[in-house]
């Protein structure tokens, strides 16, 4: 004892607890001439640099998550600049003498064309296609959307419309005599609407799309038999694959011929926008990516056109086909014949001038110009 203690026992002085260094510091210890060291120094350096090392795991995390970002959009940007280089382009939309000015809303002008670029001859035979060299319109949609909403208008290829520099003929024959851009100067003229955007497909490149998304499912409304088109379907929903599909949006085995047909068109085209937009594509690379690589190796577009602008176009047609907007033919008058032309179809010009007047207002189309 040294203060009448027992050694190795406690007592308090004030605020403090004393102890025998004896006991509470171990020899050797850094602090063992201090009786008021911290008994636990030793454990608390320890524990500090647990947290340390703690510490410096939680910055990287931060590193590595801005890594994976930056890779993640690299690869984006890259597949995406990847597919945009894929798309055919040409000089469609120019500009020439007396042009329609441009008029509220956005405006494509969407042409299936006949063209059998790609095809063998033995797809030919299968897709009763024929052999024709060349290409010519199958299918002509106008589609509009904006504050007015949006709306796909058909425009049957046998309408009896004025051609610049050619005279009164078929809508067709604009695309025949002069390619995309004097049937974009003819739909422009007679319409007065300024077409803003171009798509176009063929044979080949729709057979692609729609394979590539597993087929498109549509409602039959009565029995089709057509040799000429290859095809051969029973009423009812079922889904059709590339070759039914193109033998669908190509028959005129009807009492209404091309009518019948550019509703048939509309129909197929607004239901394969919506299965190519769906979850069960997008987000299924065995879909996905097929289907981008198809559609951007085969749609041929203007100049300025580029991807996000036919994803753009993709989404719309999905909406109008979704019952958010107007489908419908550019209201017919009556029909007629010419040497040198054939038979063809006449718009009514009231109906269609408030159809194509709601159009450049980017407003509602009114009912009255509605085809039922």
């Amino acid at each position: 004892m040294s203060d009448g203690w027992p050694e190795g026992w406690t007592r308090k002085e004030g605020e403090r607890v004393a102890r025998s260094r004896h006991e509470s510091v171990p020899a050797g210890h850094p602090h063992e001439r201090d009786p008021y060291a911290d008994p636990y120094a030793g454990d608390q350096l320890a524990g500090g640099r647990i947290w340390q090392d703690r510490r410096r795991r939680r910055r990287r995390w931060p590193y590595v998550l801005g890594t994976l970002f930056t890779v993640l959009v690299l690869v984006v940007a890259g597949g995406y600049f990847y597919l945009d280089s894929r798309l055919k382009r040409e000089s469609v939309l120019v500009d020439y003498a007396g042009r329609v000015a441009d008029t509220p809303g956005t405006n494509w002008l969407i042409v299936g064309s006949d063209s059998r670029e790609g095809l063998s001859k033995a797809e030919q035979r299968k897709l009763r296609t024929g052999f024709a060299s060349g290409r010519r319109t199958d299918s002509m949609m106008l589609l509009h959307y904006g504050s007015g909403g949006s709306s796909l208008i058909s425009l049957p290829r046998d309408s009896y419309v004025p051609i610049p520099g050619r005279g009164s003929n078929k809508l067709n024959a604009a695309f025949a005599f002069g390619g995309p851009k004097l049937l974009v100067q003819t739909v422009e003229r007679s319409t007065g609407i300024h077409i803003d955007h171009y798509a176009e497909i063929g044979f080949n490149g729709f057979v692609g799309v729609v394979d590539a998304v597993g087929g498109v499912d549509i409602c039959v409304k009565d029995k089709i038999n057509d040799p000429k088109a290859g095809l051969r379907l029973s009423p009812g929903c079922q889904t059709l694959d590339g070759g039914q599909a193109l033998g669908y949006v190509r028959t005129r085995a009807f009492a209404r011929a091309d009518l019948e047909r550019v509703e048939h068109q509309r129909q197929f085209f607004g239901a394969l926008m919506k299965k190519s937009t769906s979850p069960g594509v997008l987000l299924n690379p065995f879909r996905g990516v097929p289907l981008a690589m198809n559609a951007t190796s085969n749609f041929l577009v203007d100049d300025n056109d580029h991807l996000y602008d036919l994803v753009r176009m993709m989404w719309a047609m999905k909406g109008v086909s979704g019952g958010n907007g107007v489908t419908t033919t550019v209201p017919i008058g009556g029909t007629g014949s010419a040497a040198g032309v054939g038979s063809y179809i006449t718009w009514d010009r009231a109906k269609a001038a408030t159809l194509f007047d709601a159009l450049k207002s980017d407003k509602a189309i009114p009912g009255s110009a509605v085809t039922k």
